[in-house]
């Protein structure tokens, strides 16, 4: 079983949903998600925002930051994915923005990529990568890290609930 349709099977026991937030991956995630027989019981949808202007205006990043330190940012990955989560209403969201290249942007190498969650407490947490390889190979990189990051925020929000459930610290 692929790491997406462990995702999905795991959010669809839960009962929750999920939406994408797409820069440099351009619809891969979204793809990967949706290639699994039974996507639809928890994905929502998704949004591939490219155009900077995008990311604030429509996922809801904020200018100033966008202004500041570019599109490529932990941050700025952060807000794509909590704003996709709110936009299309999930309860989790995930977010890719970085650089796959040929060329540098905003002063950053090729192969600089963040991938964020954001879950259903509105709490985000993010990744920062150094990937290697060609256009293709990091933007399918990109997409296996940030389902990984999901898979390990669901697990370990599982044993969160499992430990107030039973009482524990």
């Amino acid at each position: 079983m692929s790491a997406a349709a462990r995702v999905l099977d795991l959010l669809a026991r839960r009962g929750e949903t999920l939406a994408v937030a797409e820069s440099l991956t351009g619809g891969l995630v979204a793809a990967a998600l949706t290639g699994v027989p039974g996507a639809s019981r928890s994905f929502r949808g998704s949004v591939t925002a490219y155009a900077t202007d995008l990311k604030s205006g429509l996922l809801g990043v904020d200018p100033a930051l966008l202004a500041a330190r570019g599109a490529v940012d932990a941050e700025v990955a952060e807000q794509m994915a909590a704003g996709v989560r709110r936009l299309l209403g999930a309860a989790w969201g995930i977010a890719t923005t970085g650089v796959a290249g040929p060329d540098r942007q905003d002063g950053h190498p090729v192969g600089t990529v963040y991938v964020a969650v954001s879950g259903p407490s509105g709490a985000g947490k993010s990744a920062a990568l150094r990937l290697n390889g060609g256009r293709e190979e990091i933007r399918r990189e990109s997409v296996l890290r940030v389902i990984d990051l999901l898979s390990g925020e669901l697990h370990g929000n599982a044993r969160a609930q499992d430990t107030e459930q039973n009482g524990g610290t």
